[in-house]
């Protein structure tokens, strides 16, 4: 628990005008603040019209004030919400009267920190608050709200419990020779843990499915100058987002673009055409692209349909950093009267960015090259949710190796706890609490 008095607050809207704003005081006792501010007593979680005062008992704006006393609340202290106009500075107003009596500016993410400290939620849930604010997409919004109801905290809790339930089996059979096991405590063990592997593998699919909503996608786009790698950009996002010229070397810099693809956000990035040159500041755009394959999460490589792969092709081809998912986009169809397909191997894509002609293809084959597939109950996961998954997964199939030695077995099953335990905040340390909550806005 926080100190009882230490008072915070912060403007809790968006920067900018509006119609309201909202500013924000949360602390162990807030009566005093109250009283100057308004001028009077609250009814717990009765909106009242009330003026806000300054110290002068001048009136510096009116609108509604709602008082929600501790523990019902979002950070489980007594908590202030004054929605008066919108303006930036009549906010900056009402939040600096706030601080003349008695409260301090809150840190990025430090509302949403006492509401875990406090046990209103925990880490996963306390997570998500900042991943439905930051969400691009329908998809990621109803993912992330799933998660800050308690769903993936719940399937983590029951794998937790699972865990739980196996070593206080281990550690009964730990005190019997090993010729005196009983064969059904042996068929219950492996039974349990291949029940308990199977359930983490599922939960691991869900949540590498949600990170890649909460991330999206990196794909570059590269090629031989003059081969449509920007004519493909702007066809992908709707818009002229890059110059498309017949000179070759007209794209000299990286062009970044977002798209969405079915709620999956995709980071396009356009770069310059890999071919010899003397010109410098090609030469410059040619490096940054290499610098940006090195990052990608798929690769594009743009072919010319009338050429197919030309032996400059096979030399970038050559180049290319491996171990990457590749699609090669064979572009100028319309050229030579052919239909768009894809070929049999599924990662030849013949299509015309100048038409559009076989863009749905490519859309298809983009969000099957980046792993995804259509499920329900996807959790909005982060990496370090994913590590910690991918961690007790390993960690669980060392023990499967490790069943003829029961103590080396038990500890395996204690460390995939504590790697599950992680996720949810049952241990975790004040520098990756620091880490996670500064990330989020001032105000939540």
């Amino acid at each position: 628990m926080l100190p009882r008095l230490d008072c915070i607050a912060a403007i809790a809207t968006a920067p900018g005008r509006g119609g309201i704003g909202v500013v924000r005081v949360s602390g162990g006792n807030i009566a005093l603040l109250i009283s100057e501010i308004l001028g009077k007593r609250l009814s717990p979680r009765c909106a009242i019209y009330s003026s806000f005062l300054d110290s002068q008992k001048q009136t510096i704006d009116q609108g509604i004030a709602v008082f929600f006393p501790a523990p019902h609340s979002y950070t489980g202290e007594d908590v202030l919400e004054l929605q008066g106009h919108g303006g930036p500075a009549i906010l900056q107003i009402v939040l600096q009267r706030c601080l003349e009596s008695g409260a301090r500016i809150a840190q990025p993410g430090e509302f949403t920190q006492r509401a875990f400290l406090n046990g209103k939620m925990d880490l996963a849930q306390a997570e998500s608050v900042a991943d439905l604010i930051d969400a691009t997409s329908s998809q990621a919004a109803r993912s992330a709200m799933r998660s800050l109801q308690g769903d993936f905290s719940k399937a983590i809790q029951k794998l937790v419990n699972q865990l739980i339930h196996l070593r206080m089996l281990v550690e009964a059979m730990l005190d019997f020779p090993e010729e005196e096991l009983d064969s059904t405590d042996i068929f219950q063990r492996n039974t349990q843990l291949d029940g308990l592997l199977g359930e983490l593998k599922k939960i691991l699919s869900l949540a590498q499915q949600g990170s890649l909503l909460r991330e999206g996608a990196h794909i570059v786009l590269v090629g031989q100058p003059n081969v449509g790698k920007s004519s493909l950009l702007n066809r992908l996002s709707g818009e002229e987002v890059a110059l498309v010229s017949e000179i070759p070397g007209t794209t000299r810099d990286v062009i970044r673009q977002a798209i969405q693809i079915e709620g999956i956000p995709f980071h396009i990035i356009d770069t310059a055409g890999l071919r010899e040159s003397q010109d410098s500041i090609e030469l410059m755009g040619i490096a940054r692209t290499h610098s940006m394959l090195e990052k990608a999460d798929a690769i594009l490589v743009i072919l010319d349909a009338r050429s197919h792969i030309s032996e400059q092709d096979k030399k970038i081809l050559e180049k290319l950093p491996q171990g990457i998912p590749r699609l090669y986009i064979f572009n100028k169809v319309d050229l030579i009267n052919q239909s768009p397909r894809v070929d049999e191997n599924e990662y030849h894509i013949y299509l015309s960015a100048k038409t559009g002609m076989g863009l749905e293809l490519l859309r298809e084959r983009l969000l099957s090259l980046v792993g995804w597939h259509q499920e329900a109950g996807v959790y909005m996961a982060r990496e370090r949710h994913l590590q910690a998954l991918q961690d007790a997964k390993s960690i669980l199939e060392t023990a499967t190796g490790e069943l003829s030695r029961v103590e080396l077995f038990a500890e395996n099953l204690r460390m995939a706890q504590e790697k599950l335990s992680l996720i949810t905040g049952e241990f975790s340390s004040d520098d990756l609490l620091g880490e996670i909550f500064s990330r989020f806005c001032i105000g939540k």
